[in-house]
């Protein structure tokens, strides 16, 4: 797993300019609905990449991280003139819904994207992308608790996958890193 992560993370972007395929077959089409009440695919409508997460809005554990540091990325990049999508894609439908997406996501960035539907159309998704989604347990105050992904993954304007960032990396990296993606081309 550990080569996995690193073949993943360290391939070079200049080896996709060559019209390399990415190593592994993660992602795919989806379709969700926004927390604005939009139908949305992987594609950007605005075309701009995109850096996707699996996890919930109000998640006290990994997403408490992830989601952050997701905005941390998207301003680090709009500072040097690179638009970035954040987009999350809930594991836990039934506490993110459309009504509850947009206030977390607001505060961390106006432009964060949460998506959520129906079972099947979610259960696509997760396939697409190797997301197992299993409830831990249940937090008599929080509701139920998922154990799910804790990779990035950055996606082209179309949705295709670029690369897959794990949560080690320090934010700095990850901008050098999506940086070196999307300027190579």
């Amino acid at each position: 797993m550990k080569r996995l992560v690193a073949a993943l993370v360290f391939l070079a972007p200049a080896a996709l300019a060559d019209g390399l395929p990415f190593p592994v077959a993660i992602g795919g089409s989806f379709l969700l609905t926004d927390q604005f009440g939009e139908t949305r695919s992987e594609r950007d409508p605005a075309g701009h990449p995109q850096l996707l997460f699996f996890g919930y809005a109000n998640c006290e554990a990994i997403c408490s991280v992830a989601l952050p540091q997701m905005a941390e990325i998207e301003a680090a990049l709009d500072r040097k003139g690179i638009a970035l999508t954040p987009v999350m894609i809930t594991v836990d439908p039934a506490r993110d819904t459309v009504k509850t997406l947009a206030e977390p996501l607001a505060r961390l960035s106006p432009d964060f994207i949460g998506l959520t539907g129906e079972d099947a159309a979610l259960a696509s998704a997760y396939k697409a992308f190797s997301i197992e989604n299993t409830v831990v347990f249940e937090d008599p105050a929080g509701g139920k608790i998922y154990a799910h992904g804790s990779f990035l993954y950055l996606l082209d304007s179309e949705g295709r996958l670029l690369t897959v960032l794990p949560p080690i990396l320090s934010t700095e990296r990850m901008v050098e890193v999506i940086e070196g993606y999307v300027t190579a081309g």
